[in-house]
């Protein structure tokens, strides 16, 4: 790709080969959110921008507030991988990826800088203007991706953003006990959970047995709405924030309203 103008006014333009067009939608209505996992964001910028890595997001925000933009928006860019929300598969199509500069889980994984994340806030907000992206389609890459991705983790400031107009998020029932749902369980309660986290977005299906892929799911859950404990168990404190984000959504969405069991 040659050089273009950025979408987000403040951003620098650092072309990547690695995009495509959008398939079976005329615009984004996501984004998602990640973490480089890499040293240091110059790496990270190298890599995204690399033929042979085969990878790409539209913007990478670096610890210091620089905003980089590689895809432009019109475009697909390749950051989600295989991924499921909502029955989506292809959710490269559907979305902007944010790449945020943090070292992750396997080196250290620090907080996120105040200046980066406001600088996160202004590039979404940008987003969200131009393709009138509803709060819940702000996502993790562990959302879409759970088991498979764990970014951008459990210190990202979720609440942060939530004060800011982005997203969806209610305040984290609390944790009272460790006791809950887990692998092995099964029955009404468990098939209750999981049309919870399907009906939100998650890829489970309600079949009424914790299986691996519903404990994937929980962990993927709490690391965004429950972040003070992610253990992969559906305790009441993981299941009253489940709900509650339901009994919140946007009457605009369009969605049915939740069944319980």
């Amino acid at each position: 790709m040659t050089e273009f103008a950025p979408d987000h006014i403040s951003a620098a333009v650092r072309p990547s080969p690695n995009f495509g067009s959008r398939r079976g939608t005329s615009g984004p209505d996501m984004i998602v959110l990640h973490y480089t996992g890499m040293d240091s964001g110059a790496a990270a910028e190298d890599w995204l921008c690399n033929p042979q890595s085969e990878v790409s997001s539209h913007y990478l925000v670096h610890e210091d507030g620089r905003i980089v933009q590689m895809v432009r928006e019109k475009d697909r860019a390749w950051h989600a991988g295989k991924s499921f929300w909502h029955g989506v598969t292809d959710n490269n199509s559907c979305s902007i990826g944010i790449e945020i500069v943090n070292p992750g889980h396997s080196n250290g994984y620090p907080s996120f800088p105040k200046r980066q994340i406001g600088a996160v806030i202004a590039l979404c907000a940008g987003i969200i203007d131009r393709h009138a992206i509803v709060p819940e389609r702000v996502l993790a890459h562990s959302d879409i991706a759970p088991g498979r991705k764990v970014d951008p983790g459990e210190k990202f400031p979720w609440r942060t953003l939530f004060k800011a107009g982005i997203g969806h998020l209610v305040p984290a029932a609390p944790i009272r006990s460790a006791k809950g749902l887990g692998l092995g369980d099964a029955g009404p309660s468990v098939e209750e959970l999981q049309a919870l986290l399907q009906q939100y977005g998650y890829g489970v299906e309600a079949c009424g047995r914790f299986n691996n892929k519903t404990r994937t799911a929980v962990e993927a859950f709490q690391r965004h709405f429950r972040p003070r404990r992610v253990d992969g168990v559906a305790d009441a404190s993981t299941i009253g924030t489940l709900r509650a984000l339901h009994e919140r959504l946007p009457k605009a969405t369009g969605k049915q309203p939740v069944q319980f069991l």
